[in-house]
């Protein structure tokens, strides 16, 4: 990336929540989780949370212009966590370790990144 570049803004708002669902705390041995596996925790409505705020990262690419291939990609990764979310001790497991959050900021930064971003106006 370009020094003299900068990133949308939405590209940082989404690093933060990525951030702040995947890594936000560090367990003993290393481990980073974030608050995607405590809403999975949750009854009923925690997995919708997670979705909903996972969405939001998928919105922000949107808004920046991310292709819709890329685009459809990421709301997969969204809909799959989703899903497997739904099952009692498979979702919490899946939030902790898959990181749906993180690789959809890679593919938006991918995006952002990318040579043919550049030449956009």
């Amino acid at each position: 990336m370009n020094v003299y570049q900068t990133d949308p803004p939405g590209l940082q708002r989404a690093r933060w929540l990525a951030n702040v669902l995947d890594d936000a705390v560090r367990l003993p041995g290393g481990i980073r989780v974030g608050l995607d596996p405590v809403f999975s925790a949750l009854p009923a409505a925690g997995g919708l949370v997670g979705a909903v705020l996972s969405a939001y990262i998928v919105f922000e690419a949107w808004r920046a212009g991310v292709p819709r291939p890329r685009l459809a990609r990421m709301s997969i990764y969204v809909i799959v966590e989703a899903v497997l979310g739904s099952i009692p001790i498979v979702g919490l497991l899946v939030d902790a370790v898959v990181r749906v959050n993180r690789r959809n900021v890679a593919l938006f930064e991918e995006a952002v990144n990318s040579p043919a971003s550049r030449s956009r106006p």
